[in-house]
């Protein structure tokens, strides 16, 4: 019997229908106007919140994606309703969305698993986490048929960051791979406030400066739900060859809805390897 992680957020953060969703992710796709990169697009660092309000700033960076072939995509999300000391790779056969099943590459979630006492394979952090499954159905449409390895980070301290980093440099050296940091930017401030904090996160992503970043999240001078996915991306990405990040779009839900006293910041970036 497969063991399936079922869907915890269909019909909350996206519709549940099929066909609207793939109606709707198409259509935020199309109207996605993401700048051209000169290179091999290595990994996104992509927003997870409801599709409505974070979805179309999720498709800047899908829309990059479209018709490429990967051997492995790997997510990365936080952990925001279970507390663990260490990295959680999904232990069943695949993960469900409304659009069907996606596989996991149980090759590289063993490698993983293998290169370091910080990685485990277990359920935790994945039973009701939404941070890696709203992903999935950008990738189901813009892929087609893909494995991935779904990762949540119950614990994002630097020495955790840094040995997610060099694991994925280690295990996929020779393969071509899509790494994707989940996380949102600032929660619930006033606009003003929330462009503030985003922008310094904003400008050390665009700097491709990890440690910088870390270092903010560890004064908490900025914010990021998964701020450790995102570092743990950029250096992983920056010890297999990737040499610079694109801001593709930001904003937040101030933006989205006209609501501006608490609001949550959305940021879309590709990481490439130039030509």
């Amino acid at each position: 019997m497969p063991f399936v992680r079922e869907p915890a957020v269909a019909g909350y953060f996206y519709t549940a229908d099929p066909t609207t969703l793939e109606r709707e992710v198409d259509t935020m796709i199309e109207s996605a106007r993401p700048p051209q990169i000169s290179g091999q697009l290595c990994g996104l660092i992509s927003p997870h919140a409801g599709y409505l309000y974070s979805g179309p700033t999720a498709a800047y960076g899908y829309k990059l994606v479209q018709n490429a072939n990967y051997d492995v995509v790997i997510i990365i999300g936080p952990s925001h309703r279970e507390n663990f000391d260490n990295i959680a790779i999904f232990p069943g056969d695949s993960y469900r969305t409304p659009l069907g099943d996606v596989p996991i590459d149980d090759d590289v979630r063993s490698a993983l698993a293998a290169a370091t006492k910080k990685i485990v394979i277990s359920s935790n952090g994945h039973r009701l986490e939404h941070s890696i499954e709203v992903q999935l159905p950008f990738l189901q449409r813009m892929l087609g048929k893909f494995s991935f390895v779904p990762m949540v980070m119950g614990d994002q301290r630097r020495a955790n960051c840094e040995a997610l980093a060099e694991a994925i440099a280690t295990v996929c050296q020779k393969r071509k791979t899509l790494l994707i940091a989940s996380s949102d930017l600032s929660h619930y401030h006033s606009y003003e406030v929330a462009t503030q904090l985003d922008g310094r996160v904003i400008e050390d992503v665009r700097s491709f400066d990890a440690d910088a970043l870390m270092t903010k999240i560890e004064r908490e001078e900025v914010e990021a739900c998964g701020g450790g996915p995102i570092v743990a991306t950029m250096k992983a990405l920056s010890a297999l060859g990737s040499q610079r990040i694109e801001i593709l779009f930001h904003c937040n839900s101030g933006d989205v809805t006209s609501h501006r006293d608490a609001v949550v910041g959305y940021l879309s970036a590709a990481i490439f390897r130039s030509n």
